[in-house]
């Protein structure tokens, strides 16, 4: 893989689709698994690239990273999905330089979210660039830029109330059931999936729902039986799905497959039912809304729901930009400090070997007088005060002659 230097900002781009222009149907043909997003990574060296990272949720894929052209990106990204390239090319969003980092900070924040401040995104994306970095494809302007991002939205989520409340997909998912059910404690609940939005599904439902007549199922039967006795309920083995799925009156689907785990065929028999489908690539059947026993509610409908916490964090938006604002130009202050390091290591060297030299050694002596001072705390004394100087004028050139006489002039120590 080609090593990770000193990165052009004028080379950095996001290309993505998400819930503004696509439907969650469209958005399934594009979503990335952990299977499909490593071999993804081992593909990206004959595609030219080795700084990259893909962000897939529920709402959005997205793939940020260096290219030569924007095109490499989403070529590499449609190795691996449903959907190709060039209808990912027609409906998505390309951004690049500060447009895309502003749009990374925004990401970060919940301000693109499909619910307002939804704060479920930060573990996403921080998840999503830990993936990237273990597999050697996170340098040193990438690091330091998401961290900037996601040091910006803790700072928002601190000092204004954008993630007050409790709305987020999860949590509006309880939301609908407390709307649209009744005598909810005498209703069996089936939950299938207990990743991170199946967990918080969960809790939410013990917590705001006050029942703890749920059943989980998971592929993986350890991990339901791990929050099953968290908070007191019931599991079940993936093999008795059907019979779960005929006794339950409320199933929420939180997996991760790429086909459907719910079929029309499921429920076709059962009785009245609510289903809520909260997975990307869809994992209930679309078809089963045809059904007559069946309401089935997916994340887009979901998103639709307002109530008062929302135009409270609609409020908050003005704040929020501000506050990226400020760590945005944190972020491109250390970036053009960046471009300099190299001159700053060539003046640190020159000023090295000019003490060396026998001719500077005699000057020191007999004509400057120079009392005996640290060597290495001279130089870097120098080379500290000329990157302050170019931080505040940008004046690299000036600076190089202005820092060797700084070296040779007498210590004032």
């Amino acid at each position: 893989m080609q090593r990770q230097g000193s990165k052009d900002i004028s080379r950095f781009f996001v290309a993505g689709i998400n819930y503004k222009k696509t439907d969650a149907g469209i958005r399934g043909n594009f979503a990335i698994s952990n299977d499909q997003y490593a071999k993804l990574l081992e593909q990206a060296p004959s595609y030219g690239l080795d700084e990259l990272f893909i962000l897939s949720t529920c709402n959005r894929t997205e793939i940020y990273g260096f290219a030569e052209d924007v095109s490499e990106l989403i070529h590499l990204l449609c190795t691996q999905t449903e959907g190709d390239a060039h209808a990912f090319h027609s409906m998505a969003y390309i951004k690049s330089e500060l447009d895309a980092i502003e749009h990374l900070y925004s990401v970060g924040a919940g301000l693109d979210s499909q619910i307002l401040g939804d704060y479920e995104i930060v573990g996403q994306l921080k998840n999503a660039v830990k993936f990237s970095r273990e597999h050697g494809f996170v340098g040193t302007f990438m690091d330091r830029m998401v961290n900037c991002a996601l040091q910006s939205s803790k700072a928002i989520k601190n000092n204004t109330q954008l993630s007050g409340g409790t709305v987020s997909v999860s949590f509006a998912a309880v939301q609908y059931i407390k709307e649209n059910i009744v005598n909810i404690t005498n209703k069996k609940i089936l939950l299938l999936g207990t990743g991170k939005i199946g967990r918080n599904t969960c809790k939410n439902i013990v917590d705001y729902l006050g029942t703890t007549n749920v059943t989980l199922i998971n592929r993986t039967h350890d991990k339901a039986r791990e929050l099953a006795d968290e908070l007191g309920l019931r599991t079940a083995p993936i093999e008795n799905l059907q019979e779960e799925l005929t006794n339950s009156h409320i199933v929420l689907v939180a997996t991760n497959a790429t086909q459907h785990t719910i079929t029309t065929s499921h429920l076709e028999h059962n009785g009245n039912q609510l289903i809520i489908d909260l997975s990307i690539p869809h994992n209930v059947d679309p078809s089963a809304k045809e059904l007559s026993n069946i309401e089935l509610v997916n994340v887009d409908d979901l998103s639709k729901l307002k109530d008062e916490t929302l135009l409270m964090r609609l409020g908050e938006v003005p704040k929020a930009k501000t506050i990226i604002t400020t760590y945005i130009q944190e972020f491109l202050e250390w970036y053009e400090m960046r471009k300099h390091v190299p001159l700053l290591k060539a003046v640190k060297v020159t000023l090295q070997e000019i003490h060396t030299y026998p001719l500077f050694d005699q000057y020191a002596k007999n004509v400057l007088n120079a009392p005996e001072v640290n060597l290495n705390d001279k130089i870097q004394r120098v080379i500290n005060g000329m990157a302050s100087k170019m931080r505040q004028q940008n004046q690299g050139g000036c600076q190089y002659i202005q820092a060797i006489n700084e070296f040779i002039a007498p210590s004032n120590n």
